[in-house]
């Protein structure tokens, strides 16, 4: 046997068919007349399905439905039927169905079942929820999100003590209290696991009047809370921690801007600025402490569309901007994680619900040393404290986005962060935030792994009942595979979605000449990424029915020569941008390159193009 032939086998039986419905277009048969049509489904790895319809006039240049029905040994293709009409292809109503359908993201309206259990409006907390809460109205609690958020999960207090230290407050939204184990409310969020935030739209994992209402921590209304309390001293160390069930009453819902001004403001004097520069001060020492214990920040291009109100097209597209309120909030957020898991792993060793991050193995690194290397920077990667003090240094004055790409590529290095039951696993370290133990309780508005932590940590303070299913640790792995899985989908169905308005934002812009770094050099081509958009695609320099050129891959450096022009990875190159809608159900965003120009005889680098991954 070849030492390079992969271990191979074949199918020989299939036990289960993984058959869903799926979404793509008809292609109508040329015979007149004709019932039998094939169906070409959006997902390029599915085969095309033969389908019989009388209604093929109609129902050309839609997105339909299609369900397998069989595939007969003989036929080329599988046999099915046509099962619903989901409108206009290229329409935004349409494709966002279908991005919904394809990453199998559960976005039907909740069922009378599940709305049953909701509390009866109007809503208002009574003398007996009081017994079982500390009120904490009278303290100056505020929250800091992005501007129009409705599904407020957090917010914070800092206040100075009569001996000197902080108080600090983490109070995040009782969801629990609503939610009941076991009931129709419960087991739709369970099985939705997560809210989906697509462009425009967001599926919410429990209904609106919980996620923007009752649950929501917004301004000047009372609302139930689990507060994490810590007391600190001014060096951001944890003197006392304490978990209660609460009723708070926010005094401002702030953006991320708006608390940022109000910090930076040398004429404001009030309780929530002060709250706020208290917090802000703190958080900075505890985000040096944990980047001095190895934790990696690394970056990916997120971007932000401007929609225009009439039409709902985007008509401007920027990468984000982050505030260093952004951090403040996050900070605290991860100090209630880490301190939540401690708790709920001390007093369940078994069944407690956990989030680990694995290290990657070592091959992992191996394009990011080489990239780094090619710029003359040596980056360590033997643990992520090394990876973090590394990258910290990796920085070339005359080229300042260096470190920015080499961050973006540092976490194309990543493995997957995933929900694990204690009881199962051995291996709990969170390799990115350089923790030993880490879990998600601060968004149970959005998250059910959270609804799971708050019912754990309740039972852990006796403020609740347990039951059976949240002390068995295979119900709870099951669960954490289905929590892993729905969230894996909805990271894709949110690039899906930011990819679909990407295109529509350069539908009706023709040409669009921009600047772009390359990321990766691949055997035959180039992968790159334009800064200004946050978009990413490759740049193919073979091209079907016209001549080849000569091309030169090195491994080691990694570059890449095409006839007398070498491009090495981060070099700045220029592209132009257009969107090819020849494919109604794939159109892509084309590039074409400008420059450096690959000139010789019979090959021009204008033909060049990159598809966006």
């Amino acid at each position: 046997m070849n030492s390079n032939s992969l271990p191979s086998g074949r199918v020989v039986g299939i036990i289960k068919r993984n058959w869903r419905p799926f979404c793509g277009m008809l292609s109508k048969s040329q015979i007149k007349e004709a019932r039998r049509h094939l169906f070409t489904p959006a997902d390029r790895r599915i085969p095309r399905i033969r389908i019989e319809t009388r209604q093929a006039s109609t129902l050309e240049g839609q997105r339909i439905i299609v369900a397998i029905d069989g595939w007969p040994r003989n036929s080329r293709y599988p046999n099915g039927h046509f099962v619903k009409n989901l409108g206009t292809a290229g329409d935004k109503e349409t494709e966002t169905e279908v991005l919904l359908l394809e990453h199998d993201v559960p976005h039907q309206a909740f069922s009378q079942a599940v709305l049953s259990f909701l509390p009866k409006m109007p809503w208002s907390i009574t003398e007996e929820d009081m017994k079982f809460r500390e009120d904490l109205r009278y303290l100056c609690v505020c929250s800091v999100d992005p501007p129009g958020c409705t599904d407020i999960d957090d917010a914070l207090h800092c206040r100075e003590l009569e001996n000197g230290n902080l108080e600090v407050g983490v109070h995040i939204a009782d969801v629990s209290h609503f939610i009941r184990p076991g009931n129709a409310l419960d087991q739709e969020s369970a099985k939705r696991g997560t809210t989906v935030y697509l462009c425009e739209k967001r599926i919410d994992m429990v209904p609106e009047l919980l996620s923007s209402n009752l649950c929501s921590l917004r301004s000047n209304v009372d609302r139930f809370a689990f507060s994490c309390i810590w007391e600190m001293n001014h060096n951001a160390e944890i003197l006392k921690t304490r978990f209660t069930k609460s009723v708070i009453n926010s005094k401002a819902s702030l953006t991320y801007a708006e608390a940022q001004m109000r910090i930076d403001s040398a004429s404001m004097q009030d309780d929530i600025t002060t709250s706020l520069r208290g917090l802000n001060k703190l958080a900075k020492v505890l985000k040096k402490r944990r980047i001095d214990n190895g934790a990696l920040t690394l970056s990916s291009p997120e971007v932000r569309f401007h929609i225009d109100s009439e039409t709902h097209d985007p008509i401007d597209l920027q990468t984000k901007e982050l505030k260093e309120t952004n951090s403040l909030v996050e900070e605290f957020m991860l100090l209630a994680n880490v301190s939540v898991a401690k708790k709920i792993h001390e007093e369940f060793s078994e069944y407690a619900l956990l989030r680990k991050h694995p290290a990657p193995p070592p091959s992992n690194y191996d394009i990011l040393v080489k990239a780094a290397k090619s710029k003359n920077l040596e980056i360590k990667t033997d643990s992520a404290k090394a990876l973090a003090d590394t990258l910290d240094k990796a920085e070339s004055p005359d080229f300042p986005y260096l470190n920015t790409l080499l961050r973006i590529l540092a976490t194309r290095c990543m493995m997957q962060a995933v929900y694990f039951c204690s009881g199962m696993d051995n291996d709990f370290h969170h390799y990115g935030l350089a923790s030993p133990i880490y879990t998600h309780f601060t968004s149970p508005i959005r998250r059910y792994a959270d609804i799971i932590v708050h019912r754990l940590l309740a039972v852990a303070i006796e403020a609740d009942s347990t039951y059976p299913e949240l002390t068995d640790k295979h119900k709870l792995a099951d669960l954490c595979k289905n929590l892993n899985y729905r969230h894996k989908m909805a990271q894709y169905a949110q690039r899906a979605s930011v990819a679909f308005h990407t295109q529509l934002f350069f539908k009706n812009k023709g040409v669009v000449n921009e600047e772009a770094y390359i990321l990766f050099v691949r055997k035959n081509a180039i992968v790159v990424l334009i800064p200004k958009y946050g978009l990413e695609g490759t740049v193919f320099f073979e091209e079907k029915d016209k001549p080849k050129p000569n091309l030169n891959y090195n491994d080691e450096v990694p570059s890449l020569t095409v006839e007398n022009t070498t491009f090495y990875t981060f070099d700045k190159v220029k592209v132009n941008i257009m969107l090819d809608a020849s494919n109604v159900q794939h159109q892509k965003i084309r590039m074409a390159l400008v420059e450096p120009k690959v000139r010789h005889r019979l090959y021009n680098a204008k033909q060049h193009i990159i598809q966006l991954s």
